[in-house]
């Protein structure tokens, strides 16, 4: 029995001690990353947030021979945004354009148009208020 005993503590020690440290490494590791509240790996999906303060002008897009001062009511829509916090972070107002297409349309009369928000790449548009503009076109002279 004390031979069997002795076989199993002495044999191979160093893999035992070996193995030991690595047990003792990995329970550390594993505390204070628990004390630490720091997840086992990195999170690579990123944190989406969105934004709400941005009050855009509306621009009207329409053909180049078209020298009419159309009209837009309202003026002014608010967009939210979502995207990547880091992205949304660092967005600034220059970025977003607010855009009435004309193109196409000789006259009109309560016109009311879809309003299109273009954005940089890894930013989306969450809600436009009002998502509509009422299109004011004087008759051509």
């Amino acid at each position: 029995m004390i031979l069997f005993l002795r076989n199993l503590f002495l044999n191979d020690i160093w893999l035992k001690l070996f193995s030991l440290a690595l047990a003792i490494l990995m329970w550390l590791t594993i505390s204070f990353a628990i004390q630490k509240e720091v997840p086992p790996t990195p999170s690579f999906i990123p944190r989406i947030i969105q934004r709400v303060t941005f009050r855009l002008p509306v621009m009207v897009l329409s053909s180049a021979d078209d020298t009419r001062s159309i009209k837009v009511e309202p003026q002014e829509v608010d967009v939210m945004v979502e995207g990547d916090a880091k992205r949304i972070e660092a967005l600034q107002k220059k970025e977003l354009r607010a855009l009435v297409d004309l193109s196409g349309i000789e006259a009109a009369q309560n016109l009311v148009k879809r309003i299109e928000i273009f954005a940089p790449q890894g930013v989306g548009t969450f809600r436009v208020t009002p998502p509509e503009v009422k299109i004011i076109i004087p008759p051509k002279s």
